[in-house]
């Protein structure tokens, strides 16, 4: 009943309520009676939608309702209605880095060497990825810009005021984290989060104040990000906090591809989770930011950075059949519905024929050293 209402676009209860009088009438074999007990012209007409005359307007005149109407010449409320009933849909669109070949070429190189080829079921799968670590840096602020609150009708809208909106407190943080990994049973035994450090650095206060007199150490956030500060950064914080989480591993590092934050489990949603949380923490100094972001990032679950690392893997795949490029939608695995019927996969299988596809690629370019793990087998099982 409820395809049937959404169909036709119609309450599940009028579906419900016709069904009922089919069956009532039913039993007495005449020809059923359904017209609607309503007389004369029902509700207002929508204008036809003109598909192809909408075609033609340019995006830069679609980018808001009233441009929209002018431009095709109807009204806003006739635009509204064809929102409502789905014949039309509002989009953001955010921009995304811009491709080379090379960089397309190093994107599916780099998804490639993430799988591996299993000959008793001729099946591509992705690796388990436990032992790898996903390294980035973050700006967070002490408060947005703009934020959004709901209120009830007699509340006054609160007001918020700072002496610039250039200089927004802020402070960048730089994270580790690895694949959460859990025991036979299906117990964590560890979660995943290696640590997350502000770039920061103690001064002391130069004259008295309000809040503290002189001579009193600050912390100030360190604004300009060098290549000595990274370097510092991972020599003095993240790296020991690896050997800490993992002793006696042999640790390398590796760059991800170019222009890819879409290849990076804390740029493609970990660090948007994170700052949710924070942001619903009051700050106002730069220590309480940073007592804040920490705090969000030990609240925040395991299960949240398992599910990233999942969708890195359907972003992967993502990669691989658009042949590098970036242009796709970010793909819904429905992993919480998946997690509660107890279906959902460790890893995602990849598709061998799309796979093959962007190995002839490289090898054409003549890119394809090192992935010898899955071209070799897959080769001669392509010609078997």
């Amino acid at each position: 009943m409820q395809k049937v209402a959404d169909q036709f676009n119609v309450d599940r209860k009028t579906i419900f309520r016709i069904w009922s009088l089919t069956q009532n009438q039913r039993p007495s074999g005449d020809a059923l009676h359904l017209e609607s007990k309503i007389k004369g012209k029902k509700g207002r007409a929508i204008i036809e939608l003109l598909v192809q005359k909408i075609l033609l307007i340019p995006m830069s005149e679609r980018g808001s309702l009233i441009t929209f109407s002018k431009a095709i010449g109807v009204s806003p409320s006739t635009v509204q209605k064809w929102v409502k009933v789905g014949l039309i849909r509002s989009h953001t669109s955010a921009l995304k880095p811009m491709l080379t070949d090379e960089n397309k070429y190093k994107r599916m190189y780099f998804d490639l060497s993430k799988l591996r080829y299993d000959r008793v079921s001729n099946s591509l799968r992705f690796k388990e990825m436990s032992f790898e670590i996903h390294m980035d840096e973050k700006w967070f602020y002490i408060t947005q810009d703009q934020a959004k609150f709901f209120l009830l009708c007699e509340e006054l809208n609160p007001y918020r005021a700072c002496k610039s909106k250039s200089f927004i407190t802020k402070v960048m943080f730089m994270a580790a984290v690895s694949r959460p990994m859990y025991d036979g049973n299906g117990t964590l035994v560890f979660d995943g989060k290696i640590g997350i450090f502000p770039f920061t650095f103690k001064e002391p206060a130069k004259r008295n104040s309000k809040n503290r007199v002189v001579g009193t150490l600050e912390t100030k956030s360190i604004t300009s990000i060098t290549k000595q500060v990274v370097k510092d950064m991972l020599i003095s914080k993240i790296l020991p906090a690896i050997k800490t989480t993992a002793d006696g591993f042999n640790i390398s590092l590796n760059q991800q591809p170019p222009n890819s934050p879409d290849l990076n489990v804390l740029d493609l949603g970990f660090f948007r989770s994170i700052q949710s949380l924070q942001q619903r923490l009051r700050a106002k100094t730069v220590d309480q930011l940073v007592n804040n972001v920490v705090q969000a990032w030990e609240e925040e679950p395991a299960l949240c950075l398992d599910d990233v690392w999942l969708s890195l893997q359907a972003v992967m795949l993502e990669v691989l059949k658009n042949k590098g490029h970036n242009d796709f939608k970010l793909p819904h695995l429905g992993k919480q519905a998946q997690r509660a019927a107890g279906t959902l996969p460790r890893n995602l299988d990849a598709n061998k024929d799309i796979a093959m596809e962007c190995l002839q690629d490289l090898n054409a370019a003549g890119k394809d050293q090192g992935l010898e793990e899955i071209i070799v087998p897959m080769t001669l099982n392509h010609q078997m």
